[in-house]
């Protein structure tokens, strides 16, 4: 599962050119050009990432991102398509996309994030078969993040995070009340430097707010305007959840 890839599109000649740049790393990669096939073999086999173009037949790939993040919350969905306005940049990452990738692309640029999103799904996966250890605990007031068995509770409540909503939030908790760039969080989250995917951080930190804030009653990520984002480890105190 760790080294496979389902690559969702219609295009033929688009699939065979990121079937060759995804082989190259040394990945499975099973193709399939229908959105409700590649549904059905996603419930048959788990895949470290998915994918997908958006204009598919018989389901499109925003809901069949929504499918599979889902059914496989530890893996990563990466949308590659030629929609490239910022609307549908948001739309797609709001969806639960980890990553949005626009055509054309650059192919070192695609591998380097494909890698990005193979270290996040490894390093989850393995961090779940171990048994926990107190060590392993991240605690930030009434936020507990125990990262061996991929657990986050605040308060009583137990998040139900995405793959990288869980490594970002994790990154915030390790250094609370610090203010982070959109530059610097896409390199010590995401694992790489690239101009113009803002909308990237911004979209997961939105959906991070929206689990986060209506259970402590406070805005637990605040934006500080003109520099980035913090996590407010204020927001976090004496929440009774």
């Amino acid at each position: 599962m760790l080294d496979s890839v389902l690559l969702v599109e219609d295009d033929e000649d688009i699939a065979r050119l990121l079937q060759v740049h995804l082989e190259e790393l040394s990945l499975t990669v099973n193709h399939i050009a229908d959105g409700l096939d590649a549904l059905n073999m996603a419930k048959k086999k788990q895949h470290a990432i998915f994918m997908l173009d958006l204009m598919l037949p018989n389901m499109d790939g925003l809901s069949l991102c929504r499918e599979l993040k889902s059914l496989y919350p530890m893996s990563s969905v990466i949308i590659v398509t030629s929609k490239s306005s910022e609307i549908d940049k948001i739309i797609g990452l709001e969806v639960g996309a980890d990553d949005y990738i626009c055509k054309p692309f650059n192919s070192r640029e695609l591998q380097a994030r494909v890698k990005a999103q193979l270290r996040h799904v490894r390093q989850l996966n393995d961090k779940s078969s171990i048994p926990t250890s107190s060590d392993d605990k991240i605690q930030v007031g009434a936020l507990t993040i125990d990262t061996d068995c991929h657990e986050i509770l605040l308060g009583d409540i137990k998040l139900e995070l995405t793959a990288t909503e869980f490594e970002l939030l994790q990154f915030f908790a390790k250094h609370p009340n610090h203010v982070f760039s959109r530059s610097q969080l896409l390199e010590s989250v995401w694992g790489y430097q690239h101009s113009g995917y803002e909308h990237t951080v911004n979209s997961h930190i939105n959906r991070l707010r929206a689990k986060l804030d209506p259970i402590s009653n406070h805005i637990v990520i605040e934006t500080v305007w003109g520099v980035g984002y913090k996590l407010n480890a204020s927001s976090l105190q004496g929440v009774n959840a």
